[in-house]
């Protein structure tokens, strides 16, 4: 993959680790894999992360860190990527998942409750509440739906991602081994 797209975007592990916040988990932060760009930690925290994004609340962040430490998988990875669900993106979300959980449930309703809230960024406590209430009409369908969307979405992720990693390492060693090629073949 290209690491040094990430790398440059990525913050560096020693200051990190040196963090007032972080130091006293030092000793969990540890692992190489946990910050390392490697094909077996970037697809696992693709998917804890494309998982965690569904968690409801504000806790997606701390879920994608939770499983990722004990999983050893990479944790800025992870927690980036938790960051696809937002405003703009949650309702719809939550919608797709509704449709998903009744899909399972075989429910043959095909009608949300009642309809979605308008987001008012004049009144974002207002606004979480109105959504909190929204959710909780949802019941059973959505909790199911969330569920299997987010494993659908972290399966799926883990895959394409394993696929991508791959594909970019086979066509890096076609493309040195026609370099190679070209190198003997002209001397």
């Amino acid at each position: 993959m290209p690491r040094k797209f990430f790398r440059k975007y990525l913050p560096d592990v020693d200051t990190v680790r040196s963090s007032r916040l972080v130091a006293p988990f030092g000793s969990w932060l540890q692992h190489p894999n946990l910050w390392c760009l490697n094909r077996r930690s970037v697809p696992g925290a693709v998917a804890i992360g494309l998982f965690c994004g569904l968690i409801p609340g504000p806790l997606q962040m701390i879920g994608a860190l939770l499983l990722a430490i004990p999983l050893r998988r990479n944790i800025p990875v992870a927690l980036l990527l938790t960051l696809y669900t937002n405003p703009l993106t949650i309702v719809p979300l939550y919608l797709l998942a509704y449709g998903y959980g009744q899909a399972l449930l075989g429910a043959t309703q095909g009608a949300v409750p009642f309809e979605p809230f308008m987001w008012d960024w004049s009144d974002i406590g207002g606004s979480l509440r109105e959504f909190g209430a929204w959710t909780l009409a949802l019941g059973k369908p959505l909790a199911i739906g969330l569920l299997a969307l987010a494993t659908t979405l972290g399966v799926v992720g883990y895959f394409v991602t394993e696929l991508a990693w791959r594909t970019y390492i086979v066509l890096a060693w076609r493309s040195r081994a026609r370099r190679r090629s070209y190198r003997r073949d002209s001397s």
